[in-house]
């Protein structure tokens, strides 16, 4: 086994000294604007460069997170991003949309790139799809066992890494607009307000309009420290700590815990636990105990225990961690009227003089000289050992003030030499012009529907595509085949890849228009098909859709938080669309949040979440009583029937879920006269200036 990257947070300049005098081998941090986590302090141009600085002088990588969805008035500035991290000298970045990609690989071709943990990749095929597009690392989805970690690692091209500490988003990563939705802050933005902490609560009885007051969608922190040796032997490359947004304290504490259990040695659990957890921790998806007990809030004593551990955790840092080792070679001596001290790491040298001359020794004066040099307290080396070569009378005497300062003179300029920012090579790039999209036409009806019982007969006539889940693939009507598009779903967790592979092959000549992939994974398996991008793409600026294109998909579905001023700007060359009606997917979680209150054998297959103004939120289980995925719905409906003509795509999509047939088709009705809606209803973020 070899011991992975150990992955800190640094939220801010504080945090980052803490993570690297702990132990840290790499962190990551934003750049001020483009990353998931914008409320952190982030850093400027300027500081990236003096953090990198910091950071390799001590032989620690930064990586940089370029890892929000961005619309095209943004790109220009993405670029300007792009050349400011490579200018800083950065290790990598961390990407999400394929335009971030794209940009990245065009200005600084040498800057590695790594796939975020927001493009939801989770499985072996999705790890060789993010090879395929250039990328040098996937960090995976959350809510992996590790059998499936272990099944990626052994098939992926390129490096994994996992979180093994900190928060646990509820929803899938990429997959949650509940932030944006319910408090006009996206979490695929970078301003996630954190609803899902809030009261949603699953229990039975609740009076109609009572609020809710369990916090049944909260997560307590992941903890793997414990697991991390068998992570190791999965073949891990990186173990990334979740935490942008926490102390100093927090990132030191776990870093040395990390570091602890690598080196097979006892860690402070305690500490671990105090310094952060929300009643503690779970591991439940590493080890598949996918159940009630990984959910939990923070509490009022979570937080005493965090103020009682912060002094502990903060003497983590006091002083940083040697571990660059240095080398010594020493000449010259009484006859040479001086010593010279070179001191070298592995790539770079440096040579000091003594001030004073040597006198003769009385006795072998090497003893003391090693014991000088070898004081590097306070700083980030380590003696590796002294090439001692004396002149003629040897080396003398020195006091030992002279030789601490002949090591300290070497040591800094040594310090000075690795600090030197070594930034990328960038090339000439001209962004792209690209079409806008056609405002007052009436785009064409499609709908999606949850199973061929909810789709009127009358309708499926009228209807330019029809979508359906490909596990309703059985049960469409051979008249509508030829417009029918087979969904793929957005996560496929544990064998599901490898069987929806074996269903599209035998489906291939059933008659059916296409298939909808929602994943990058799925671009892999679906040769012979003709594709189309769904919601879980994440599609939201022209450069990434053009992107998508080329690879083969022929029309795309926006991603549902794109203004109408930003969605005109995406004009592909293929068709687009846009969501004119349906509950919006707020959340897409492999944790149940009905567990808190049911057993899984004895539920029907969802429920409600009532929050705290008493609002019902429907929640859907695509296994019931198995393994499956959990869909949390908005309880208001996005509507455009009588606005169709300020969509600015090709085609509006009215999605059903929970409709019965009969609401299905009345819908339909006001969606073919332009008809305002008959009860309430949302415009979503269409008419925000997103």
């Amino acid at each position: 086994m070899s011991r992975p990257e150990i992955l800190a947070p640094a939220g801010n300049r504080e945090m980052l000294g803490a993570a690297v005098f702990s132990g840290a081998d790499a962190v990551y941090l934003g750049l001020t604007g483009f990353n998931a986590r914008r409320t952190a302090g982030n850093f400027t141009p300027d500081e990236l460069r003096e953090a990198v600085a910091f950071c390799h002088a001590r032989g620690v990588k930064v990586h940089v997170t370029l890892n929000t969805l961005v619309y095209d008035r943004e790109l220009s500035g993405l670029a300007d991003a792009v050349r400011a991290v490579a200018a800083a000298g950065v290790d990598a970045v961390i990407a999400d949309d394929l335009a971030t990609a794209q940009l990245v690989k065009s200005i600084a071709p040498t800057l590695h790139l790594h796939g975020s943990t927001q493009m939801s990749v989770h499985t072996p095929e999705g790890a060789k799809e993010l090879a395929a597009l250039g990328y040098d690392r996937v960090i995976l989805a959350r809510e992996l066992s590790l059998e499936e970690i272990r099944a990626v690692c052994e098939a992926s091209p390129i490096e994994v890494e996992v979180f093994v500490h900190g928060a646990l988003c509820m929803s899938v990563s990429g997959q949650c607009m509940m932030s944006a939705f319910l408090g006009g802050r996206s979490g695929n933005r970078g301003a996630c307000a954190g609803p899902c902490r809030l009261p949603f609560d699953a229990s039975a009885g609740l009076k109609p309009g009572q609020p809710g007051r369990a916090c049944h969608l909260s997560l307590k922190d992941m903890d793997y420290i414990p697991h991390l040796r068998e992570l190791m032997d999965a073949g891990v490359a990186s173990v990334k700590i979740e935490g942008r947004l926490r102390t100093p304290e927090y990132a030191a504490a776990v870093v040395t815990a990390c570091r602890a259990v690598c080196a097979g040695q006892p860690y402070d659990e305690k500490l671990v636990r105090d310094i952060f957890s929300r009643s503690g921790f779970t591991d439940g998806y590493l080890t598949n105990r996918n159940d009630g007990k990984m959910f939990g809030v923070r509490t009022e004593a979570d937080a005493a225990a965090t103020r009682a551990a912060t002094p502990k955790a903060r003497e983590l840092f006091r002083r940083e961690l040697q571990r660059v080792p240095v080398h010594y070679e020493l000449s010259g001596g009484v006859e040479d009227g001086g010593v010279k001290l070179t001191a070298r790491d592995d790539g770079h040298r440096v040579s000091v003089y003594s001030a004073d001359e040597p006198q003769p020794a009385q006795k072998d004066p090497l003893p003391g000289i090693e014991r000088a040099l070898g004081k590097t307290g306070g700083t980030p080396f380590v003696m590796d050992g002294l090439a001692a070569e004396p002149g003629e009378g040897g080396f003398g005497f020195l006091p030992g003030a002279a030789w601490n300062e002949l090591r300290r003179e070497a040591l800094d300029k040594l310090l000075e030499k690795r600090s030197e920012v070594t930034p990328h090579a960038v090339q000439a790039f001209e962004m792209p012009t690209y079409p806008a999209h056609t405002v007052g036409q009436l785009p064409a009806l499609a709908a999606r529907f949850a199973n061929a019982a909810q789709c009127p007969a009358e309708a499926a006539e009228k209807l330019q595509y029809l979508i359906f889940p490909i596990t309703e693939a059985e049960s469409i009507p051979e008249a509508w085949r030829g417009k029918t598009l087979l969904e793929l779903p957005r996560v496929m967790f544990g064998r599901l890849e490898q069987k929806t592979a074996a269903r599209l092959d035998a489906l291939q000549d059933a008659g059916f228009a296409g298939a909808v992939v929602n994943n990058p994974a799925q671009l892999r398996y679906t040769d012979g098909w003709t594709l189309y991008g769904g919601l879980g793409l994440n599609v939201t600026n022209p450069m990434s859709a053009a992107r998508y294109a080329s690879l083969g998909v022929q029309g795309m579905l926006l991603q549902p938080e794109t203004a109408l001023t930003a969605m005109q700007a995406v004009a592909p060359g293929v068709p687009t669309a846009a969501l004119c009606y349906g509950h919006l997917p707020l959340m897409l979680t492999r944790a149940c949040p009905l567990r808190n209150v049911r057993d899984c054998g004895k539920c029907p297959g969802g429920g409600t979440l009532r929050d705290r103004k008493g609002r019902d939120f429907t929640v859907t289980c695509s296994t019931p009583g198995g393994a499956g995925v959990r869909t949390v719905f908005n309880p208001v409906p996005l509507y455009m029937g009588e606005r169709l003509r300020e969509l600015p795509v090709d085609v509006a999509v009215a999605a059903f879920t929970t409709e019965t047939p009969a609401r299905v088709s009345q819908i339909l009705d006001l969606l073919f006269n332009a008809q305002p809606f008959d009860s309430e209803f949302t415009r979503g973020l269409y008419y925000t200036n997103n």
